[in-house]
This record gives structure tokens, C-alpha cells and sequence, in this order.
């Protein structure tokens, strides 16, 4: 089928809250001949009060249905307003793809444990282990209505579509949670058809308030266990004796590569995976925002946090929180990476002698560990090249810190293979519109843990009395 070339906005404000991300794209073909050409890019902030707002509520702050209506239609016009302004000087788009503002996020209960004692960094009486379930990872079990996950994004598209003229697909997440899944991360299957490689291995790391990778196995041949033996300088291969997950992952795909090559002679390439790796940028901004009064919201080039000296054994004590030891499927959001989760970790440092630089260059730390921990520990074999994008694929220390950790494996920004590391995530989501409107599932169901793949989005076609 032939697809002809379409405007799509894509609008995402994510769990920094900055502001809205909104991205004018040309869009082409369908997924394996997708072909994306970026005409705009820009971020438009949200009022300081409204801001302030979103994060309350983020934060868990009580407020009324009528409040809860008000803020949305209030994010809602915001939206409306970035898809306006995103297309000055350019032709009129076709599609709205808006993510909205994610003010709650809770995953599949079954993967999350019970209550809120997960929570901590230092639980008293140890941490409470985890079920391990790799079956999960590629046959996910159905789950009953009630542990069914539940995401709200606010700024509803019907108010969007109204408001800019254009027909508007939002709420993606609701479709991939009502079949079991996280309905996050979305953006790897974005990814996967726009950022694999022939012949390598590729991880796309994006980070923003939270961290998520996408796994993208190289296009041809088989997966090629132990072939990165010695990968990352003086720490074991993520294929490694020790490393149960990766053997089973590795055996399971060895089964189906044996499988299909007996039905079709033709090997079996592993799925492509992805998964949130933890805090991005969201410890980070919350601690500059205390340690600055309120003057600054982030950390600068990470300028800040590179004139501090990491702890250590800090880090290696957070790094003992569940959700890290958790395996794929797995999301999370500020629910857990929150404001008191912050204040743990500054009650961790209280008995040491630790500057604000140390404190920002340990969380900075934690967040370079955790993606690279989460590679060793979770991936069938360490990737050939990570590619970063997000906010934080902006701030110099923490792209070193990461580039240390992973040692000699390449540690590069997107915008180094042609695809916009700042405005990726509102790309994505202007392509899950598009797709959408062609009948295209847009969820990967060995990522979110889902059944099956789904068509998502609700379509909110355009009233004739838009806003111009």
C-alpha cells in the first residue's frame, strides 16, 4: 500500500514537566520504509503557575474534579496553542499527535508488589524481593481488571482538535494497559524503525525526567551470544555465567532461531526490547531546584555536578532500591522518583561530608550506573552502540558519565545519525498518530508487556469551527 506524505504535529510535555515539546514533521511511507523529515522544532514553556500546578498534582497533591477539569482544559489549551505556534511559516498540518501531560502513572500491579514500602532507598528490615518472571518478558500472562495498570495523560485531544482546527489522536497509553501492559515505554517501536542498524547492536537511551532504552538488534543474522566478552573494562559481560536473566533470554532465542530455521531455513533476529532504566534527569533537577532556592530548575551542561566528586557507596546502596532489580517489563514515573524519594537520599547523605556539587554529582552517578546496570543485567549481550537523546543527552557530564561506564562502547546522541535528540519523543508521537490513522499497531508488546499489539490512540476529529 502506498501511503502519501503527510504533516503531523507531535506534542509531548514529559515527567521534567519544562514545557511542551512540539516538533512539525513530514511523514512518509508506513514502518519499514517510514522516512521522517523534521520542518520544526521548538519548546514552548508552560506558565510558571501552571507548571507549579502539574508538579503538585505529580507530587500527589489532593484536588477536586472541578479542579482536576480546570487543569486539564488548561493543558489542553497549551497544547493547543504549541501546535499553532509549531507551524509559523509552514503549511498547514494534516494530524496532531499529543502525548498530553502525564500527572499519574501506576504499572501492572502484579509487577509492582504490594503497597508502598518499595518506595525507599533505606527501608529498615531489608528490601522486599521481587518475583522474578522472565517468561513474562515474551509471553506475557493475561491480567485481571484489577491489576490492570492505569496511566493519565491530561490535556484531552477533543479540546486540542477544537482548539487548532486539526484532528487530534491522544490517550495513547490506555489501549496497550486495557491488554496488559505498562503503555510505556511507546517510543521503541519508533526506533526500531527508524534507528536500526544492519549489522549492529544498537540501545537508544533516552533521558529524560525518567530514563527508558530501546534494544535494537541488528537487522541481519543471528544474535551473536559472547561476542562482546569483554565489552566493559574490568566488569563481566552482560552475558556472563552469572547473569541468569541473559542465559535464559539467550537459550529462548537460540530455541526460536532453531525453531524457525527448521519451518523457513531463515534465522530468527531477537526482539526488539525496551524498558524505563530509572531517574533521568528528575533527582537532578529536584535537588538544583532545593540547593538554588528556586533559582535555577537544572543542571547546566551537568557544570554543576562536575566540580562534585561522586560517592560511591552511596550509589551502590541506591542502587539496592527494587525497581532497578526488577526485570523487563517495567515502568515508572514520579510516583516512585519523587520529591520524598529525593529526601531519602539526602537523609542517606545527611552523616556524610558531602558538598551540593557531590550530592549533584552522585545522583548524576546513579543515573549513569543504573542505565549501565540495567544493561548488564537485562540485555541477551551488551549493545555496539548507544545512542542518546532527551534532555539529558545535553548535559556533558552526565554523556561522560555514561560513556564511562559502558567503557569502550561508543556513546553517541542521535542527532549523530540524523534524527533530532531534543524533540525525539514529540517525533514519536507525531508517527503513533500517523500510524494510527493507517490501522498500524504502534505498541511492541515484548516491551510494554502487553498481550498483543493494538492500535493506539483516540481519534478526536477536527470541529468545523476550529480556532483558524
Amino acid at each position: 500500500m502506498i501511503h502519501h506524505a503527510m504533516l503531523v504535529i507531535g506534542l509531548i510535555s514529559g515527567t521534567s514537566v519544562d514545557g511542551i515539546d512540539a516538533a512539525l514533521v513530514n511523514l512518509s511511507g508506513s514502518t519499514t520504509d517510514l522516512t521522517v523529515e523534521l520542518l520544526a522544532g521548538a519548546t514552548y514553556p508552560y506558565p510558571a503557575d501552571l507548571r507549579e500546578q502539574i508538579l503538585a498534582v505529580c507530587g500527589g497533591a489532593a484536588l477536586s474534579m472541578e479542579a482536576l477539569a480546570t487543569l486539564d482544559d488548561a493543558i489542553a489549551h497549551q497544547f493547543a496553542q504549541a501546535a499553532i505556534a509549531i507551524q509559523t511559516g509552514h503549511p498547514a498540518a494534516e494530524l496532531i499527535g499529543s502525548h498530553g501531560q502525564t500527572v499519574f502513572h501506576r504499572p501492572p500491579r502484579e509487577e509492582r508488589g504490594e503497597g508502598r514500602g518499595e518506595r525507599g532507598v533505606g527501608e529498615q528490615g531489608g528490601q522486599r524481593k521481587l518475583k522474578t518472571q522472565n517468561s513474562k518478558l515474551f509471553h506475557p500472562s493475561p491480567l485481571t481488571p484489577h491489576s490492570l495498570g492505569y496511566s493519565l495523560q491530561l490535556g484531552r485531544g477533543a479540546t486540542i482538535a477544537h482548539t487548532a482546527g486539526i484532528t487530534t489522536i491522544s490517550n495513547f497509553r490506555a489501549a496497550d494497559i486495557a491488554a496488559g501492559g505498562h503503555g510505556a515505554p511507546l517510543v521503541p517501536a519508533i526506533d526500531v524503525a527508524l534507528l536500526s542498524h544492519q549489522t549492529e547492536n544498537r540501545c537508544v537511551q533516552n533521558i529524560g525526567g525518567i530514563g527508558n532504552v530501546a534494544y535494537l538488534p541488528a537487522k541481519s543474522g543471528e544474535l551473536g551470544v559472547g561476542s562482546r566478552e569483554s565489552a566493559v573494562s574490568g566488569q563481566r559481560s552482560a552475558v556472563s555465567p552469572q547473569n541468569s536473566l541473559a542465559k535464559r533470554r539467550n537459550a529462548l532465542f537460540k530455541t526460536q532461531n532453531s525453531e524457525l530455521k527448521t519451518q523457513n531455513s531463515l534465522p530468527l533476529s531477537p526482539p526488539p526490547l525496551g524498558w524505563d532504566t530509572g531517574p533521568g534527569n528528575v533527582l537532578i533537577d529536584l535537588a538544583v531546584q532545593q540547593f538554588s532556592n528556586g533559582t535555577q530548575t537544572y543542571d547546566r551542561n551537568g557544570a554543576w555536578a562536575a566540580s562534585g566528586t561522586p560517592c560511591s557507596e552511596l550509589v551502590e546502596q541506591w542502587l539496592q532500591q527494587p525497581f532497578f532489580q526488577q526485570p523487563p517489563p517495567k515502568s515508572t514515573g514520579r510516583e516512585l522518583f519523587s520529591p520524598a524519594y529525593l529526601e531519602q537520599c539526602l537523609a542517606d547523605v545527611s552523616d556524610r561530608a558531602l558538598s551540593h556539587a557531590d550530592v549533584l554529582a552522585t545522583l548524576t552517578e546513579l543515573t549513569a550506573v543504573s542505565i549501565a546496570h540495567s544493561y548488564r543485567t537485562f540485555l541477551p549481550q551488551l549493545p555496539d552502540q548507544v545512542l542518546l537523546c532527551g534532555g539529558g543527552s545535553k548535559n556533558l557530564y552526565l554523556k561522560q558519565r555514561v560513556q564511562q561506564q559502558l567503557g569502550n562502547i561508543p556513546v553517541l546522541a542521535t542527532d549523530d545519525v540524523g534524527l533530532n535528540a531534543e524533540f525525539k519523543e514529540a517525533i514519536a508521537f507525531a508517527v503513533l498518530a500517523y500510524w494510527r490513522q493507517q490501522s498500524i499497531p504502534g505498541n511492541l508488546p515484548a516491551v510494554t508487556g502487553a498481550t498483543s499489539a493494538v492500535l493506539l490512540g483516540e481519534i478526536n476529529q477536527a470541529s468545523r469551527m476550529g480556532a483558524w
